[in-house]
């Protein structure tokens, strides 16, 4: 976590899927350099998905932690795919006076498994949460942004499956893809009123998302129960450098860059933290 920073004094960012992982590091990061936050997630089951989903003490957790930092938090408990949240966010930006930045984090991981062998279920809500629910995030929250005439951020988290076909999760791929084409969108939609809109494209981040027995058994399909740590060796040929995976942290500080002033003229990028898995020959 960067701490004792003030790149972010006085604004307010809103994160979804704050409860653990990636969103719970994002928030963190900003809280450190100043920002107040808005964090929401579902903590509740969802179905198609193979994994536990956070829970209600997650989340309060996650605002616990933003507190120990000396900033305000206000927590929303809503699934992206829900209108209700537009309120909500509504309700929070009044409550914390402003919206400056979002961080559309939120997303899961369905069945692995041949496109053609995917069901309509399984499709349908991994475009739903994937792709609707970042572009129903930015519905929530540009109007706030743009209200307040002071410009802003907006940083959809991708992935390298945004960027590059990967087999048997074509239903996470299209998502991740079409979420290039929604940022290129909506940065050219608002930056007239100075907002900027990118992309972060991870590689593998040891979260919940990929340290359970479902997604192990992609990596290590020969072995009757692998763990995350038995697929080492195959996650590690992924990457150009000498690791498996990276840190939510890693993360997290892209995330900073481009919500601070650092990144004051880039919009509509995309910017991988892939430890070189695009420029691994061959390719």
């Amino acid at each position: 976590m960067t701490s004792n920073g003030q790149r972010l004094n006085g604004r307010v960012v809103f994160v979804t899927g704050a409860a653990r992982g990636q969103g719970r590091s994002h928030a963190l990061t900003l809280a450190g350099e100043g920002a107040d936050l808005i964090l929401l997630d579902s903590v509740r089951p969802i179905d198609q998905v193979n994994y536990a989903m956070p829970t209600r003490a997650d989340l309060e957790e996650t605002a616990r932690l933003v507190e120990k930092c000396g900033r305000k938090a206000v927590v929303i408990e809503a699934d992206v795919r829900d209108e209700a949240m537009i309120a909500a966010v509504a309700d929070a930006t009044t409550e914390l006076g402003r919206l400056d930045i979002v961080v559309a984090n939120a997303g899961v991981l369905g069945a692995a498994k041949p496109s053609w062998e995917l069901t309509r279920a399984e499709w349908d809500t991994l475009i739903d949460i994937n792709l609707t629910g970042v572009w129903q995030t930015m519905k929530a929250a540009l109007p706030h942004i743009i209200a307040g005439g002071r410009g802003g951020s907006i940083i959809a988290i991708s992935s390298i499956a945004g960027v590059r076909g990967v087999p048997n999760v074509a239903h996470y791929t299209a998502a991740k893809h079409a979420l290039v084409g929604l940022v290129g969108s909506v940065a050219n939609e608002v930056a007239p009123q100075n907002i900027r809109v990118n992309t972060v494209h991870p590689t593998n981040v040891r979260t919940d998302m990929i340290d359970n027995p479902t997604a192990a058994k992609i990596f290590r399909p020969d072995l009757e129960r692998p763990t995350l740590d038995d697929g080492v060796e195959v996650l590690g040929r992924i990457n150009l450098l000498p690791v498996p995976w990276v840190d939510s942290t890693d993360i997290s500080e892209a995330v900073l860059w481009l919500a601070s002033d650092e990144s004051r003229y880039v919009t509509g990028t995309a910017l991988p933290v892939d430890a070189g898995m695009l420029a691994k020959y061959p390719g």
